[in-house]
This record gives structure tokens, C-alpha cells and sequence, in this order.
């Protein structure tokens, strides 16, 4: 008899909310949970690919220890109790020699990092870190400039928008399932779409306009259009006397950058962003212009992202249906929410390795920033970090310049990784610990925030087919190994969540119907004449007088992007809809939809090079060398060329994609040590290469 559970998918950071039909305890079909409105049935390519996940052969079915040099590839299957034993035997040796401090834990954020950050916790440390610093950091840190708020304090109502307005925001394929539909359902209605991006996306074709300006120019872009709006008074001016501060600073800042300035750089008609600017006087407060998810790209990324916020605010577009909304909570719906995992722990006091709210003061401390970690476990200061635990995330592929991250790696005295698959950096390790695939672990309970906040719930579909565990099982069992079994006495995943919420008046056995609990029948809104912001007036501020006492400047004076080298090109990167942070690189279904990635290169610059489109290409940089096929387009800026990320593994044992395509991190030598100063974010779209015919090898 088929019955059909409720859960989260974990295919990717998304977290899509699923329907699973089981029968025999094995997993039939999958689909959206139609209970949830937005998300209806639909599924993307990777949910759909849970099941190959599952069957997949080619991943960790045991605990693994390494007998041979990290990265050599030699392991030893052994029992949970072995690995629980050796993991907690070098920790109690780091403990004792350096304090809990010196653990660190880095995952990919996300509902249910709860669990993670309480292990840190009770084992005294402050370091847990997520992926953020290749992410959204800038637009995190830029938005707390503004609002006081973070980049997650805000979300966009797509289908009743006017004018959705995206910088580089590739929302077809670097996708959110409901997102998605919500933009469809917004162009349905008559949306205008503004996309701009030097490589026309998937996301380019559904626009009603296309600019492609000239890499690492879109704070020149913006500024264009801020002189334009500010100038011609195409802003809400009740809502800016309101709720905004230094309008007057902004307006004299802006007076060299016209739309004729920003033409020069940009690459972008100067009538053509009068012509936009008018539409979005003509449109608002219905605009939506998204201020980035994934803008850790240039030097100055954050102040990009940060002026967005600016043209957001002067829109009206804050609280405003067709445009930004605050994502809800348990106390708007006079409620209490989750109660933390944590909650019952002492607190940390100890400074963050990572320097984030001491020697970064303005940095969010909760996600933390890797790189400046990177920083102290290779110098020691401001004290030693000698264990990491890396939970499916990706660190080798994800940050710069492997090669420095080795032998970062290597002042480690313990790498434990909690992973479904062999990443590169599970690779590295000395600890293998194999987490169940989302089909087969349950996970703690999330909060989930909206216009009708509410609690969601991934259960367990199915046994697993491997000697796997789910990973509250992993670090509650570790956390007792290491004598902090009173903070985890959780012998079922029931405990946890009944745990989490004891609080809430809610039960257990509400979430069996639709898989989540709404705490609202009807959507909130706050009263947009008492809005709220977090900075020390409580209003927007486009000059942040605490920011600037940091160092860090509200408005600078734009700086132009380096221009490539002469005979080189910007590398740029990104994904498509395929793509899984990683985990699609050897799935046996996803790689065969995406079986290598391409080189797309502007079809003028092919020419001059004698490449043709398919032909097989070397790309170089600072002595690094590799192979690819071209794509040789119109669709890319002639300044730069573009590969999806994520490809060219060298794990032998993922072998349907190990050695194909190329990839991009690889070329980026030194890019750990740039980052935006003022945001945080990795530099990864500052690097340059050449590119060249190949030599194709002869047939015998």
C-alpha cells in the first residue's frame, strides 16, 4: 500500500517542501507539496534526481578513517564506534592543549544549522562559520548598512509586481521552485523585467529588457540610474521624508555620476537608462529591484548591493505589495517560536577566530566569515584552530586557489567531514563520516518565515541502504563521547522536536497532515506609516555614521574595473538549473543531463583567435593550465568568458565525473587574501585568463 509523507528536499540550500509516496519502504515518487500554494506539485531537475542520489554506489556507505597522506585517497572502512572514538580521542587532546576555541564547524547555512551551532557551543567554541563569504555576505552587510536589517529580513512579492528589476539574479536556474513561479506568475500579469548581467542567462530570455554591461561595472550602472531618479524627483518623496536619512548627502554625491557618465563605463546607452528610470517612476512602489543573493563577484560588490537597497527605499517599495516584505515571525503571528537547541548552554565568550564583531566590528557574527578563519588557523592568532568540521559544504571548490587551502589545511590536527558524498574537501580529510541522503534522515524542526509564518518539518521517508545516519544521530552521539551528554540527551529525532517546541502550542502530530504548521490564516502586514528599521535612528540611513566610524565608507567615489590584461579575458562563472552546490557533479542522473561544462566566449574574440564553436580550448593563468570545449556566443560580454562552476573534479572514485571540464576556482591564485573589505565577500569575478586553441590529441 502506497502512503505519501511529507518532508523538506535537501538536494540543494533551497529546502524545497516535498510529497514522497512509499511503498514497501522504498520511495516511488516524488513531487512538490502541494499543500503549500506556491510550490504546487512542481519539482525541479535535482529534487527529482533524489532517488539516483539514493541508489547511488559511488558515495560513502561506511565511516572512514585515512591511512595514507590527506588527499592521497587511501581509506579504511571502519565501524561508527571506531570513528566516534578516534574523532573524540584527538578532540579531547585539543581540548585539553588549546580549549574548545579551538574547533571550528562550517556548513552551508540554512534552517537547520541549529543542531550544529549547539554542538560548537557545548563544546565551548564560538566558531561556527557557513558558506556565506562566496555568497551573500555583501548584500548581508550591505543591507544592515542601510536598514539595519539583514539580507533575509526581506522578500519580494514577484507576481504583483510592475518593473522586477535584477542584477545578474539568474532566478530561472540558480532557482528557488516558488520563486520561480512567483516571477512566471508576475510576468503573466505584465510585468516589465530589467536584466543585466555581461552573460545573457536563461533568466535574460524572459526580460523585456537585456543590458549587458561591462564586467564589474554594475555600481557605475547604478549609480547612473540613483543621479537619474534622485534628479528628476522619481522617487516616493513622503515615504523618503519619512523614513529616509542623508538624502541630501546623496544627491550631491551623485552629481558627477549622470546617465552619459555611466554610459562611458558601463557600456549602457545614456537614453536608454533615462527610458528606464521613467519606467520606474511610472511603476513604483510596485518595483522590485533584488539586491543579489550570490554577490560575492567584485571589489565593490557590497556598495552595488548597497545602493539597491538605497533605490528600494526611494521606490516605496518597503512592506508593499508587488515589491519588498518583511518575512514574518512566530511573534507576529503572538506566538513563541523554536526553542534553540542551545538555549539551555552556557554562552561563549571567547572571541571569534575569525575576527567578525571584534576586529570586523560591523560583521554579522553568526554566519561568521571563512576566509578570515582560513587566516587564523594559518597563523595562529589571535589563538590556534586545530579541528574543522566540515558539513556538506565544499570549502576546495567553493573558495579560491586550492593549492592554499591545502596546505592551510595541513596545520589541521583533526579534518572531520559530514558529507552524502566524496566533495573535494571530504577528499582531504582524516574522518569520513557519511551522512544519510533526505530521503532517509529526519531533520530538527525549522521555523519558516512569511506573510504566514509557520514551522515545517523533514521526516524520515525511508530506512537507509547503507551503514549512513542522520546527522542529528552524528553529533548528538559525539557531543555524549565528549562529555556533554546533559546538552543532547536526545535519543529520537521525537525528542528534538519535541524539544524545540515545548513553547509553541504546537504538537508533534500537527504536522502530520501537510508537513508544516501555519501559525496565520491570514497574511501580515505591517502598518506602512510605523515601519521599523534596525540601525541606531531607526530609520534608513544612506550615510551610516557607525559604519563609518569602523572605516567603512557609506558612499565612496567609484573606482573603474580593472581592465583585462592585454590577450586576457575576466573569468566569470556561475550554474544552471541542474546544478546542486556540488552535489550534482556525479549523481547518476544530474550528470547526465550536465555532463562537462563549456567555455562561452564572445564570437569577435573566437574569430581573432581562430576558435570555432566545440573546438577544444586551453585556458591559463598564473601558470595553471586545463582543457575545454568552447561555446563561442554573442551572449557574452567581449571582455570576459564564462564557465559553470563546479566542474573538473579529480576524486577517482566519483567516476561518471571525475577529469570532466574544467574548473574555474582553479585560476584563481591568491584570491583568498581579496576580498571586499567593506562586505566581506570573496573577489571570485577578479581573476583573468588567456585562451587559446588546443592541441587536439591524434587519433591511433
Amino acid at each position: 500500500m502506497k502512503e505519501t509523507k511529507y518532508s523538506i528536499c535537501g538536494m540543494c540550500s533551497v529546502r524545497c517542501p516535498i510529497a514522497v509516496q512509499v511503498e514497501n519502504n522504498q520511495p516511488v515518487w516524488i513531487e512538490g507539496n502541494s499543500n503549500d500554494g506556491g510550490m504546487g506539485t512542481s519539482l525541479c531537475a535535482k529534487g527529482s534526481a533524489a532517488f539516483s542520489q539514493r541508489l547511488d554506489k559511488q558515495r560513502p556507505m561506511n565511516p572512514m578513517l585515512r591511512v595514507g597522506d590527506r588527499g592521497a585517497g587511501e581509506w579504511r572502512e571502519v565501524s561508527w564506534d571506531e570513528a566516534f572514538d578516534f574523532i573524540t580521542k584527538k578532540l579531547n587532546t585539543i581540548i585539553a592543549e588549546h580549549g574548545g576555541r579551538a574547533i571550528m564547524l562550517s556548513d552551508r547555512g540554512g534552517p537547520f544549522n541549529d543542531l550544529r551551532k549547539a554542538f560548537v557551543k557545548a563544546l565551548g567554541s564560538p566558531n561556527y562559520i557557513n558558506h556565506d563569504c562566496t555568497c551573500g555576505r555583501n548584500v548581508h552587510h550591505a543591507s544592515m548598512s542601510v536598514y539595519g536589517l539583514g539580507r533575509k529580513d526581506f522578500a519580494y512579492d514577484y507576481e504583483n509586481a510592475r518593473h522586477i528589476v535584477l542584477f545578474g539574479r539568474n532566478l530561472t536556474e540558480s532557482l528557488r521552485v516558488k520563486e520561480v513561479k512567483s516571477f512566471l506568475k508576475g510576468i503573466k500579469n505584465g510585468a516589465r523585467v530589467t536584466y543585466v548581467d555581461p552573460r545573457a542567462s536563461v533568466t535574460a530570455a524572459k526580460a523585456t529588457r537585456y543590458w549587458q554591461n561591462r564586467p564589474g561595472t554594475d555600481y557605475a550602472l547604478l549609480l547612473g540610474i540613483a543621479n537619474c531618479v534622485v534628479n528628476n524627483g522619481y522617487y516616493d518623496r513622503e515615504f523618503a521624508d519619512r523614513y529616509i536619512t542623508g538624502l541630501a548627502e546623496f544627491s550631491s554625491f551623485l552629481a558627477p555620476y549622470t546617465p552619459a557618465w555611466a554610459e562611458a563605463e558601463t557600456g549602457i546607452p545614456a537614453a536608454e537608462i533615462e527610458a528606464f528610470c521613467r519606467e520606474l517612476n511610472e511603476d513604483r512602489p510596485r518595483v522590485i529591484i533584488h539586491p543579489g543573493w550570490m554577490l560575492a563577484r567584485y571589489r565593490d560588490s557590497f556598495y552595488a548591493s548597497r545602493l539597491i537597497h538605497i533605490l528600494n527605499a526611494l521606490m516605496g517599495s518597503i512592506e508593499q505589495p508587488g515589491g519588498l516584505f518583511y518575512p514574518k515571525g512566530c511573534k507576529d503571528a503572538g506566538r513563541k517560536g523554536l526553542r534553540s537547541l542551545g538555549a539551555d548552554m552556557p554562552g561563549v565568550k571567547e572571541e571569534r577566530a575569525d575576527g567578525c564583531g571584534s576586529r570586523y566590528p560591523m560583521w554579522d557574527k553568526g554566519a561568521g566569515m571563512l576566509q578570515t578563519a582560513y587566516d587564523a588557523i594559518e597563523s595562529g592568532e589571535p589563538y590556534p584552530v586545530k579541528a574543522y568540521f566540515i558539513h556538506r559544504h565544499n570549502p576546495m571548490i567553493a573558495l579560491p586557489d586550492p593549492e592554499a587551502q591545502r596546505r592551510i589545511f595541513d596545520k589541521l590536527d583533526l579534518i572531520v567531514a559530514v558529507d552524502v558524498y566524496f566533495s573535494e574537501s571530504a577528499w582531504y580529510a582524516d574522518v569520513i563520516l557519511p551522512e544519510s541522503t533526505f530521503l532517509e534522515r529526519a531533520s530538527i524542526l525549522r521555523t519558516e518565515k512569511g506573510l504566514k509564518p509557520g514551522f515545517g518539518r523533514r521526516q524520515q521517508c525511508v530506512p537507509p541502504l547503507n551503514n549512513t545516519r542522520a546527522g542529528w544521530e552524528i553529533y548528538s552521539e559525539l557531543a555524549r563521547r565528549l562529555g556533554k551528554g546533559e546538552y543532547f540527551p536526545y535519543r529520537s529525532i521525537e525528542e528534538i522536536w519535541e524539544y524545540q517546541l515545548q513553547d509553541t502550542g504546537v504538537a508533534v502530530a500537527d504536522f502530520d497532515a501537510k508537513g508544516f504548521v501555519k501559525l496565520s490564516k491570514e497574511a501580515i502586514w505591517y502598518d506602512r506609516g510605523d515601519l521599523k528599521f534596525g540601525t541606531d535612528s531607526g530609520k534608513i540611513e544612506i550615510v551610516n555614521a557607525k559604519w563609518e566610524a569602523a572605516g567603512i565608507a557609506s558612499l565612496p567615489p567609484y573606482v573603474s574595473p580593472e581592465p583585462p590584461p592585454a590577450g586576457s579575458f575576466r573569468l566569470l562563472y556561475g550554474r544552471c538549473g541542474y546544478q546542486a552546490h556540488g552535489q550534482h557533479q556525479n549523481n547518476p542522473t544530474l550528470s547526465q543531463l550536465l555532463d562537462e561544462n563549456h567555455l562561452w566566449i564572445h564570437s569577435t574574440a573566437a574569430g581573432r583567435l581562430g576558435i570555432k564553436d566545440g573546438d577544444r580550448v586551453e585556458v591559463a593563468a598564473n601558470g595553471t593550465r586545463g582543457t575545454i570545449r568552447a561555446r563561442v556566443t554573442d551572449l557574452i560580454h567581449p571582455e570576459a568568458v564564462f564557465m559553470l562552476h563546479g566542474f573538473g573534479t579529480d576524486v577517482p572514485v566519483k567516476k561518471r565525473s571525475c577529469g570532466k571540464g574544467l574548473a574555474d576556482h582553479i585560476f584563481m591564485k591568491g584570491k583568498l587574501k581579496e576580498w571586499d573589505r567593506a562586505g566581506g565577500g570573496l573577489n571570485l569575478c577578479e581573476s583573468f585568463v588567456t585562451v587559446s586553441r588546443a592541441v587536439e590529441p591524434k587519433e591511433h
